[in-house]
């Protein structure tokens, strides 16, 4: 939703602007989409979720460049005293716009627009509910969309976007970087090359829109009623680099067009080398190994997740604790958590038990329990809903921990102290096929640039340039596979040692060389340049998201 600088309704806060998605769209961006999708006088041009109007204002100033006289522009806005500026301000720009007030997904797909251009509002599905939600999902599956319940409302207003336009006519929207990796994103991808002829995105280089969470990509959808099987993905440093004239595109073929677009953003030779390696089995789905699955809420770890020298304190007993895996996943950057480095972690002051009587609690975890009841820890809501309050649901134990918040790449770390985790990270469960040789090798294995390439892919990016990997996700996440592995077994073994002592200096791209030459050079019989095409492209993927995280600091 495009709003001015200086021109707002003074009682329209910030706050108020960010609940409905509002968000100020830079001039340049305004100007550009506007440029490529108005061609000629004759355009009909609808911006829906106008604000004041910024897109229309453009608009205006283009069809009169044209040779119009009194352009009239068409646009819909929920909030009414944007609607009256915007209105003024295409007025003001020598033109006419027709203005409805209200909500776009209560006007009909009329299909009447040569061009529909703008920035549809970001509201995050946790609030976009209600009537709101109901009117959304509807309008997309007009367009044969279903969208899930996590869909925010971007989705919806691409797809009722799309459905307004004439055959042959043109979308151009600003939407959140969501459209290339979000899972609920997969029907619009879809869509959108079933529905266009040419689908072009423009990625920044830096952060355009401070106040928002995620980063923007342009999507340039042109010859709607026509369809394609790939994208073209262009990449600019700011927003005032912006021209019709763009740097030379690269080509995104998926197979599955639903499937994620990250992909696209890197160069076409490393995209191939990637698809080459999964399509003939050398690399395949975590799991293919086994399953991948969240760990457990306690509700509040700061009660649940005790110290050794704290249960001594307390006076439990045996029964009344569990080996954990502490807090957080700082404590598994190598390949092994082991039991001797669960005892270091204890007396080190580290929380490696959990709170969790079995059976009757002892006389010591039952003033635990009582003290708890006084500083109101049952009354949290993952403590309250339980029968005993106190009593945390338990997942089995792990054969390998799987870190899923990451400043590098997510690590897989064998469970060998058979500890217990916390949701701050996940568990695999291996089949029992491949569980010998997944506990003994796969976190070497997977310490690869080809993995670490498609963690990129797999994963999304997060406050702080940080590589997020669900559940979901990590099943997707492309690893060697059981065979690879195994005919790399003894080499795989003489390398770890040297693996694992690069990894407790921190030097983890000098592991991971260690594990191409082993797995990819002599293994995959890859060619040394092609192994640098995959590593050189993981690179430029993991700086962009570091980078675009220190500028939104700056």
């Amino acid at each position: 939703m495009a709003v001015t600088p200086g021109s707002r309704d003074p009682r329209d806060t910030a706050a108020l602007r960010k609940a409905r998605g509002a968000f100020f769209t830079p001039p340049a961006i305004a100007s550009f989409i506007v440029d490529w999708a108005v061609r000629s006088v004759d355009e009909v041009v609808l911006e829906p979720s106008a604000g004041d109007a910024e897109f229309l204002v453009h608009a205006a100033a283009r069809l009169r460049d044209f040779g119009a006289d009194r352009p009239h522009v068409h646009g819909v806005e929920l909030h009414h005293w944007s609607a009256e500026l915007g209105s003024r301000r295409v007025a003001d720009a020598g033109a006419t716009a027709e203005m409805t007030v209200g909500d776009f997904f209560d006007t009909g797909a009329t299909a009447r627009y040569t061009a529909v251009v703008g920035n549809p509002p970001f509201i995050r599905f946790q609030d976009f509910a209600g009537d709101a939600r109901a009117k959304a999902r509807s309008a997309a599956l007009r367009g044969g969309v279903a969208l899930s319940g996590l869909a925010s409302s971007w989705a919806a207003f691409t797809v009722h976007g799309a459905l307004n336009l004439l055959p042959g006519g043109r979308l151009g929207f600003v939407l959140p970087a969501e459209l290339l990796h979000a899972n609920y994103a997969a029907p619009v991808r879809r869509f959108l090359f079933e529905n266009f002829a040419q689908v072009d995105l423009v990625l920044f280089e830096e952060r355009v829109f401070e106040e928002a969470e995620t980063e923007a990509v342009l999507l340039l959808a042109d010859g709607f009623g026509g369809t394609t099987d790939h994208a073209r993905i262009r990449q600019v440093p700011t927003a005032a680099a912006l021209q019709l004239e763009l740097p030379s595109a690269a080509t995104w073929a998926p197979s599955d067009p639903s499937a994620k677009w990250s992909g696209s953003t890197v160069s076409p030779a490393a995209a191939g080398l990637y698809a080459r390696l999964v399509l003939d089995g050398s690399f395949t789905a975590l799991k293919t190994w086994g399953k991948t699955s969240l760990g457990m809420v306690t509700g509040n770890n700061n009660y649940f997740a005790l110290s050794p020298a704290r249960v001594a304190e307390l006076g439990l007993k045996p029964r009344d604790t569990i080996r954990l895996s502490p807090p957080g996943s700082s404590h598994l950057r190598g390949l092994e958590f082991s039991g001797h480095a669960h005892a270091e972690l204890g007396r080190a002051g580290k929380r490696t038990m959990l709170f969790r009587p079995s059976g009757k609690p002892s006389p010591a975890a039952q003033a635990y329990i009582d003290q708890g009841e006084e500083d109101a820890v049952n009354q949290a809501y993952k403590c309250r809903v339980r029968r005993d309050w106190w009593r945390v649901p338990l997942v089995a134990k792990a054969d390998l921990l799987l870190t899923y918040m990451n400043a590098d790449t997510p690590r897989l770390t064998t469970n060998s102290a058979g500890a217990l985790h916390l949701n701050s990270v996940h568990g695999v469960y291996l089949e029992p096929p491949h569980r010998d040789l997944g506990r003994d090798l796969l976190p070497v294995a997977a310490l690869n640039s080809v993995t670490m390439l498609g963690a990129e892919f797999t994963g999304r990016a997060y406050g702080g340039g940080m590589l997020k990997m669900e559940p979901g996700e990590a099943d997707l996440w492309a690893v060697p596979s059981p065979d690879v592995v195994a005919d790399a077994h003894d080499d795989l073994i003489a390398v770890r040692p040297q693996i694992a002592g690069k990894l407790r200096s921190g030097k983890v791209m000098e592991a991971a060389k260690l594990v191409d030459d082993v797995l990819l050079v002599r293994g995959l019989g890859m060619r040394r340049p092609e192994v640098a095409e995959i590593r050189a492209a993981r690179t430029a993927l993991a700086s962009r998201r570091e980078a675009r995280s220190r500028r939104g600091r700056n």
